[in-house]
């Protein structure tokens, strides 16, 4: 008890000595043995030596793959459910690893472990056993997704297949073959690893287009390209350079550029039971020549007809992806002929989890809370509507963006907390870090959610942020 209440967790390591004074605890060490850690034993095995050891978890563990931005929001809800909390952090992760919003209360300091992807998936796998034999692998960042389902196929546990060439449905060229092959509008697109594998696509496709990652997040590696040499000098740039949810050597694509608005469609899904959580519409703008800065999402009714469109058209997206179990992200574009596929991330809504308190204030759930229902509570997840019902309030997610450079002397984030409507404020920026111009959803400054009963006070509280960050008064920086 004198360590617990360091805080430090306690492993008891029980000797082949100890005999029967095993367990003889007084009285005054108050919560425990229930609150050891773990108990490691001493145990003979068959393929096992003499001196080998077993971990034998006390509780329900799972592994979230990656638990990065609204991934590491799976940790705090996990836990107040009983259950203790693996971090699996795969190779592909990179400078992702670690980023736990401020929101995410007691992580990673509660994880029971920080594991890392081993050369196999059986080496994996018995490095998440050296620590406990999880009951579920829930996929916490993008760059978790193919560990997540290859890992929880190997261990026999709830997910989603990688039979029938979806070993890696986070490759986008993946995902648009495998709608167009489910006879849905799919994006007319050319995929390779050479300039000689896609220039064909820049002789016959109108511009402007659009070059990316086939493996990405949060915008990061995209752009809109309006001639070839711009496409041909943007594709060399990613085959050579790091992304941050790609891989080194990953291939490039090359995509029609979609004309019509851009919205999220979130679902939860059990045994290919799928519900809508919530549909969103981006506000994307260029800025900082960056064309696609988002400043901030909407909500939409599930009862309006471009989300019934939208809700149909994005679950036959899932099906043609063979998605059965956990949460899906799905961006679409509604153009002109109907929903068109932009890509479906295999893991909850981003940006830092800063939309929940919105989605809880309207609909009295997130996806994150269904997230978890979809893998370990059959009757919670049987009671989910199908899609949110009527919203309780108003309100919206509105980034934070940057016109500006410099070192950051002081911050000024108290002034849009003093704001009426604002509700949760993530700040990105501390004094002493560099301040950039935003051209992603990595390089925002903040994030915040406004609700409130009256339109008007939300537009104007809108209205004073948006002048901020014009002026540059969210931030004191060095001369």
């Amino acid at each position: 008890p004198e360590l617990d209440q360091r805080g430090y967790a306690v492993i008891a390591l029980w000797t082949k000595e100890c005999g029967e004074n095993r367990g003889h605890l007084p009285a005054a060490a108050v919560g425990f043995p229930e609150k050891f850690l773990a108990k490691l034993m001493k145990k003979k095995c068959r393929g096992q030596s003499e001196n080998s050891t077993k971990a034998v978890n006390l509780g329900p563990c799972v592994v979230l793959v990656d638990p990065y931005s609204t991934g590491a929001m799976l940790a705090p809800e996990l836990d107040r459910r009983g259950y203790a909390v693996i971090a699996l952090w795969t190779k592909e992760c990179g400078e992702n690893r670690g980023h736990l919003p401020a929101a995410a209360v007691g992580f990673p300091e509660k994880f029971l472990a920080e594991v890392d992807e081993e050369e196999s998936l059986a080496l994996t796998a018995a490095a998440v056993r050296q620590v406990a034999e999880p009951v579920a692998i829930i996929c916490g960042g993008e760059t978790g997704v193919k560990v997540a389902d290859a890992l929880s196929e190997h261990m026999a546990l709830r997910g989603n297949t990688t039979r029938d060439g979806m070993q890696n449905r986070r490759d986008k060229q993946v995902q648009q073959d495998a709608v167009k092959a489910a006879g849905l509008r799919a994006v007319r697109s050319v995929c390779g690893r050479t300039w000689e594998e896609v220039s064909h696509f820049t002789q016959t496709e109108r511009f402007p287009i659009i070059v990316k990652p086939v493996e990405s997040a949060g915008s990061d590696g995209v752009k809109l390209c309006h001639t070839p040499s711009e496409a041909e000098a943007h594709f060399h740039l990613l085959m050579t350079s790091q992304r941050k949810c790609g891989s080194q050597e990953a291939a490039v694509l090359l995509q029609e550029y979609l004309q019509g608005k851009e919205y999220i469609v979130d679902h939860v899904s059990r045994d290919g039971c799928h519900k809508t959580t919530m549909l969103w519409v981006y506000d994307r703008r260029p800025a900082n020549g960056a064309g696609f800065v988002c400043f901030g999402q909407h909500c939409v009714a599930s009862d309006s007809e471009v989300a019934q469109q939208l809700i149909d058209y994005t679950r036959g997206c899932l099906e043609a992806l063979k998605i059965t179990d956990g949460a899906t992200h799905t961006e679409v574009m509604m153009t002109e002929t109907g929903p068109c596929l932009v890509e479906v991330n295999s893991r909850c809504h981003g940006a830092a989890g800063s939309w929940m308190p919105l989605a809880k204030a309207l609909t009295g759930y997130t996806q994150v809370d269904a997230c978890v229902d979809a893998f370990l509570d059959a009757e919670a997840f049987a009671k989910l509507p199908d899609v949110p019902l009527p919203f309780q309030a108003s309100g919206q997610v509105s980034m934070l963006v940057s016109y500006h450079e410099g070192q950051v002397e002081q911050t000024q984030f108290h002034k849009v907390r003093q704001l009426p409507s604002v509700v949760f404020l993530e700040e990105n920026l501390q004094v002493g870090h560099r301040l950039e111009k935003t051209i992603d959803l990595f390089s925002l400054v903040g994030m915040c959610v406004l609700v409130h009963s009256d339109p008007q006070v939300l537009a104007e509280d809108l209205q004073t942020i948006r002048r901020m960050e014009d002026t540059g008064s969210l931030f004191v920086l060095a001369n």
